[in-house]
């Protein structure tokens, strides 16, 4: 998307009758809008949508100055309708999979929307990343922020109970942002486990693959998964394999003995700050200088090389192809409804669910 030099709001008009065109919506004569908004400082840049609560694109400089996008998507709002590479979008209910599409809570069994083969992938064929969001607060300034809500209701793709979640998008200080997620069950228990899948590329989202990026993970356990990706219930130590990355290594290093490429979950070690915040990950890109520092107060981390991309036409006219990107998404451990030994990921109606991230980039010269 091109650079907008303002701190304006951008409306793109969309009508929910466009939209159902698109995406097999139902508006009858309402209409909403859908907007693009940026938080901006100095020439750092992050822009958003009330699509999907998704992030557009972030803006930054390399070692000689200049500025790239690092984040994959696309040109048009329209062509993340109905879209499965889930660039830069909040999904839910519950992010990553749901082995057979089906778990049962309270002795009853909920049957899910399967859309990952017999699994349920990123809240189902219409999750959180496919609706409009409310907007309850957007703030200018030197620390600008803006919070998303959307009010999930009951049986929404087959999950218990109304929900109410909010997310707010917030820049911190020099090229650092937060992402606050938080979500309130109102009559049901349910499992919540959101998560935020942008797509890195810190060399500029048209630069090609991520193989040379330096990465190193903050996890020495990995939670091993089965042909159709979904966990065996196991945790597995990453020493001696090649998911082993708590020294800094290249993704190139070792990702031709990884069928198809990493997607694999990370169970996070410690120690926490007071707030249960620890450092996730660092991702480093050598030609630009650009560092990317993840922190977080969920318990594991996706960490996924962009296997199933194949010439997708995103920002630009450029054409993505296969570990064109990376994404790092904190988490729940996935499938947990189903392993009593992973982290609880269901919330009753007087409890609230937090998931905290903050972006830290940097410019190595």
């Amino acid at each position: 998307m091109a650079r907008n030099n303002n701190n304006s709001l951008l409306f793109i008009s969309l009508s929910l009758l466009v939209l159902g065109l698109l995406s097999g919506l139902c508006c009858g004569e309402n209409k909403r809008v859908v907007g693009i908004y940026e938080l901006r400082r100095g020439e750092f840049s992050v822009k958003v949508s009330s699509w999907g609560a998704t992030i557009l694109s972030v803006i930054l400089p390399d070692n000689k100055g200049k500025l790239d996008d690092v984040v994959l998507g696309y040109d048009r709002i329209g062509s993340y309708v109905n879209e499965t590479t889930y660039f830069g979008a909040l999904v839910g209910r519950v992010a990553n999979r749901i082995g057979g599409a089906r778990f049962t809570l309270g002795g009853k069994t909920y049957h899910l929307y399967p859309n990952d083969g017999k699994n349920s992938l990123h809240g189902g064929h219409r999750g959180f990343n496919q609706v409009i969001w409310d907007v309850r607060e957007r703030v200018e300034g030197e620390f600008p922020y803006i919070t998303f809500h959307y009010h999930s209701f009951d049986g929404e793709q087959g999950f218990p109970g109304d929900l109410d979640v909010f997310v707010t998008y917030k820049i911190d200080e020099d090229y650092t942002f937060s992402v606050m997620m938080r979500a309130e069950p109102r009559n049901k228990p349910t499992p919540i486990n959101l998560a935020q899948h942008s797509y890195w590329n810190l060399g500029g989202h048209a630069s090609g693959t991520i193989l040379k990026n330096l990465v190193q993970i903050f996890g020495s356990h990995i939670t091993p998964v089965d042909r159709n990706l979904i966990p065996t219930g196991e945790i597995a130590p990453v020493e001696g394999t090649p998911y082993d990355f708590r020294e800094p290594r290249t993704v190139g290093s070792g990702i031709d003995n990884v069928p198809g490429g990493y997607d694999i979950n990370y169970v996070l070690d410690g120690p926490a700050d007071g707030q249960g915040v620890k450092k996730v990950a660092v991702v480093e890109e050598p030609r630009s200088g650009r560092v990317l520092e993840l922190w977080s107060n969920q318990p594991g981390v996706q960490f996924y090389t962009a296997n199933f991309i194949h010439h997708v036409l995103g920002k630009e006219g450029h054409y993505y192809e296969q570990h064109s990107a990376l994404c790092l998404e904190t988490q729940d451990f996935p499938d947990a409804i189903h392993h009593p030994n992973f982290p609880n990921e269901v919330y009753g109606p007087n409890d609230v669910y937090k998931h905290y991230m903050l972006y830290k980039f940097s410019i190595k010269k």
